[in-house]
């Protein structure tokens, strides 16, 4: 029996909560195997990044390169990218190894508000990457800063941002409610078949430091084992929820410390 494998292109946390090391985590624990291109290193902690070192473009497509050419990618993950030019190099790559599904988290704004990329490369990821992509993964910010426009407030206002970034050219689009008000989490899945309503009861903790790279992980996690879409939305969704109802059992650095990966096993 194959093993599935998911590959993670995203930057690097030291502190182990988020990025790579939260993606390679989620795969495990999720019965994938894991492997991993790194865009960037972080130098960071539960209390915020002291530094960032761009791998270059180059060196990304090689990691790539040596992924693909040997192992069986059933689904890619793809994060932090904040180097035009390493969006090119992705998009390149994967347009010549054509891998069965994308999920893209468009990591773009912090979670104090501020924005991540430059003009030029949030244009890059919304061009090149976007198309790309069986599922694209932003939260309210995010999806905001794609098109352009104001945070959505309302279901309405939600779901006709999903439809626009849709029209992008991705499979379908998952906007997280992690950043909205009231007693449920609440997350959109919108594609051509409609809109799908998720939500969880939204967990009291300060431990979330990895939710959004953990998720869209997961997503990736359940596509490589041959699930489809919805399914593997709805599995990372209630996995997610879990993740973070544990994550106080840690007691990991001194800020927003990580969720609990490995919450089924300890």
């Amino acid at each position: 029996m194959a093993t599935p494998v998911a590959l993670t292109i995203a930057g690097s946390d030291s502190s182990g909560g988020a990025g790579i090391q939260a993606d390679l985590k989620t795969f495990a624990a999720l019965g994938v195997y894991g492997a991993s291109a790194i865009t960037a290193l972080t130098a960071q902690n539960t209390q915020g990044v002291a530094g960032v070192y761009q791998v270059p473009a180059n060196f990304v497509t090689a990691q790539i390169e040596a992924v693909f050419s040997d192992l069986d990618v059933g689904a890619v993950k793809i994060g932090m990218v904040a180097q035009r030019a390493s969006m090119d190099a992705i998009a390149s790559a994967l347009r010549h190894w054509s891998p069965r599904h994308v999920v893209l988290d468009p990591v773009m704004v912090a979670t104090s508000g501020d924005r991540l990329l430059a003009p030029e490369a949030v244009e890059a990821l919304r061009t090149k990457l976007v198309p790309l992509a069986s599922v694209i993964t932003p939260n309210l910010p995010e999806a905001a800063a794609l098109l352009d426009e104001p945070m959505a407030t309302s279901e309405v206002d939600i779901t006709n941002q999903g439809q626009r970034l849709l029209a992008l050219g991705c499979g379908a689009v998952l906007i997280k409610g992690g950043h909205g008000q009231g007693a449920e989490s609440i997350d959109y899945l919108i594609s051509e078949r409609g809109t799908i309503v998720l939500a969880a009861p939204r967990v009291a903790t300060k431990n979330t430091h990895g939710t959004g790279c953990s998720l869209s992980s997961a997503i990736a996690a359940g596509l490589a084992k041959g699930d489809g879409l919805e399914l593997a939305v709805r599995n990372a969704k209630i996995w997610i929820s879990a993740a973070i109802a544990a994550a106080d059992r840690f007691g990991v650095g001194h800020g927003h410390g990580p969720i609990h990966h490995f919450h089924k096993h300890y």
